[in-house]
């Protein structure tokens, strides 16, 4: 595997590389050689955070955790990343383009339990245009942690989403 590690507000030190080529180093077994992953490490006050994103073709594995010590952290994300995998595997293995970034062994290993996702409710509700602003203030009145709506700028169809620290994130769609 090929890593990318990078800091925010830390240097990256030789200790922290060897942690996360150790740890993160467990997941080999599960990707080829040739996937990328990109390890950001940061710290915020006494907030020790790591976040790990693995692309893959149609889908990113991601995983972030926050602890008052960098090495706790590095350890608790590679569970994350493991159990995630573990969980989805055969999700993602049914989508035959994002199985080439997994090892084979992985693919066929039968041992895992195979969860079913069930989907227990489906809304409908028409999509009215607005921008992103009215979207948020929308989704404010409602309660929700998410909004879908169509951009009045661009008629696409886009969701804002409330994130940590009482921010918003806007996901637009890109073909």
């Amino acid at each position: 595997m090929r890593y990318i590690i990078s800091g925010k507000n830390i240097d990256v030190t030789e200790g922290l590389k060897t942690a996360v080529y150790e740890k993160i180093g467990k997941l080999e077994r599960y990707f080829t050689p040739e996937t990328e992953i990109h390890v950001t490490l940061s710290v915020q006050k006494d907030r020790q955070k790591i976040e790990v994103t693995i692309p893959m073709k149609g889908h990113i594995v991601r995983a972030e955790q926050v602890s008052t010590d960098m090495y706790v952290s590095i350890d608790l994300v590679e569970e994350v990343i493991e159990r995630q995998l573990r969980k989805y595997k055969n999700k993602l293995i049914e989508q035959k383009q994002s199985a080439i970034n997994f090892n084979q062994a992985f693919v066929e290993d039968d041992s895992y339990d195979d969860e079913e996702i069930n989907i227990i409710r489906t809304k409908r509700f028409a999509i009215k245009p607005m921008d992103a602003e009215e979207a948020c203030i929308q989704m404010e009145l409602l309660g929700h942690n998410f909004f879908v709506f169509r951009n009045a700028d661009t008629d696409e169809v886009n969701v804002v989403y409330k994130r940590k620290g009482n921010t918003f994130g806007l996901i637009e769609p890109e073909f």
